[in-house]
């Protein structure tokens, strides 16, 4: 298990880690250890470790020095001094940093640059899916000594997040959603009303599915708390799972991990109710939210 907190000042997490792959390869097609490497940049064994696995950003001189050393070509050259050059860039969401905890940072590098994000949440709408109250009352729940302006801030991001969804190259984003998710009235009624409607409107997006998870599986939830699992298209790049906790995240890419991971979204699958279903469920939802503000609430009516 790999428990990532990168020394992160900008740049996409997924381009580190492209361009650290391909520095790990002609490393190796040289046989060239770490150590040596290292000596040549004037660092150590373990930096030309964290350079390889993309957890540090690139100086371009660095990578130059290393260029030279394994003897690439000048296209080739040319090539991955760009890519360090891309892979170092600030990022839009360094803007938010004053509200961004550093180990949420190589998150959202991973979530600008995936081509699949597959996502089992158990307790609330996954962000990329809320509308701004609902972030809101979610927001103040778990921040309780946050300001309004720093609230605010956060919603931001939130809505900046979800334009990856419907940019002209979206990634597939398919979301199992626990049917606690739905139960679980977030910020009163007519909050919750508005995030279904805006979840049925997601569901029709082509690049977005939505699966719902019922109680009357009879069966507990495939796993009790939220992870996603990203997909690139660079073949060289791995699957990584995120988890997020309390006060930190493990981000894990070693493939017994991710395979494990994997297992448990594909477990989610089956038990959810197939995809076709989805807008039915959260119709239905929507018909039961309305019988519930018409009349005095009681326990049983969940």
């Amino acid at each position: 298990m790999t428990s990532v907190r990168p020394d992160y000042s900008g740049g996409s997490t997924a381009l580190r880690m492209q361009l650290g792959v391909r520095l790990r390869r002609l490393r190796q097609a040289r046989g060239i250890s770490r150590e040596a490497a290292g000596w040549e940049i004037r660092g150590s064994e373990s930096k030309i470790s964290r350079m390889e696995l993309g957890r540090v950003p690139f100086k371009e001189r660095d990578v130059a020095d290393l260029l030279t050393l394994y003897g690439v070509g000048e296209l080739d050259r040319t090539a991955l001094l760009g890519l360090a050059r891309r892979a170092s860039a600030p990022a839009w969401w360094r803007q938010f940093g004053e509200v961004v905890p550093p180990w949420f940072l190589s998150y959202l590098g991973l979530e600008e640059a995936a081509s699949l994000i597959r996502a089992y949440e158990a307790h609330f709408v996954p962000g990329l899916l809320q509308t701004a109250d609902y972030a809101r009352a979610v927001l103040a729940r778990e921040h309780t000594t946050a300001s309004a302006v720093e609230i605010e801030r956060r919603i931001e991001l939130r809505r900046s997040r979800q334009r990856v969804l419907t940019r002209p190259d979206p990634p597939q984003f398919w979301a199992v959603l626990d049917e606690a998710v739905l139960r679980r009235e977030v910020g009163g009624p007519d909050i919750m009303r508005a995030q279904v409607r805006a979840l049925l409107e997601a569901a029709e997006l082509p690049n977005v599915r939505l699966q719902i998870v019922p109680f009357h599986q009879g069966s507990a939830a495939p796993a009790g708390f939220p992870f996603a699992i990203l997909r690139f298209t660079e073949p060289e790049l791995p699957d990584v799972v995120y988890v997020e906790q309390l006060t930190g995240a493990v981000y894990l890419d070693k493939p017994g991990d991710v395979d494990h991971y994997a297992v448990a979204m594909e477990r989610a699958c089956i038990e959810a109710e197939p995809p076709e279903r989805t807008a039915a469920i959260l119709g239905d939802k929507l018909l039961k939210t309305r019988a519930r503000q018409s009349r005095p609430a009681r326990c049983l009516d969940w």
